[in-house]
């Protein structure tokens, strides 16, 4: 698993409210780059800032901030926590769900997305929690990058968003 050392000049820090406004714009760049997250959301900085939080984290890239990460407590609807809980025998209430991931465009290659995803698994098992994520099918990109890191594909489901929306995710766990 890659640290701070091993990209020069690269940071993670946890996210504080003057970080917002940036991530908004490198949220936009993403969205349009990429296609993430699938649906605008009506308040990106309230999507970015949930108040469930457990924290969030960014990592800046000489100076500027080129990645964000969110832990947050399983919810109802979230597949990837009941999936693991149930496979693990402790309940959903035994995650912390990855969430809110991305890298700047301009900043890929780099083994930031790596770095983030290492900080949200080290805060998750900090707290006794095991780390979990679910990933649209179509972002071959990011699924990529979590079989690399060793994460275990749990499912394949079709989850519906809205009346009109019905998304293929895939569920992932880190490693034991």
């Amino acid at each position: 698993m890659p640290t701070a050392d091993d990209i020069p000049m690269c940071e993670v820090r946890r996210r504080d409210e003057g970080d917002l406004e940036e991530c908004v714009r490198m949220l936009a760049e993403v969205h349009k780059s990429d296609g993430y997250p699938v649906n605008w959301p009506t308040c990106p900085t309230d999507w970015l800032a949930q108040p469930t939080q457990f924290g969030a984290w960014v990592a800046e890239l000489d100076g500027r901030i080129v990645g964000h990460l969110a832990l947050s407590p399983a919810c109802a609807d979230d597949v990837a926590p009941a999936l693991w809980g149930s496979r693990a025998g402790t309940g959903a209430e035994a995650t912390a769900v990855v969430n809110r991931l991305f890298v700047s465009p301009s900043a890929r290659s780099h083994g930031i997305g790596a770095l983030l995803i290492s900080q949200g698994a080290k805060e998750a098992r900090g707290r006794g929690l095991h780390p979990v994520l679910d990933v649209v099918a179509s972002d071959t990109a990011a699924a990529a990058l979590y079989d690399r890191l060793g994460w275990n594909l749990l499912a394949v489901v079709d989850q519906r968003w809205s009346q009109d929306q019905t998304v293929t995710i895939q569920c992932f766990a880190a490693p034991a």
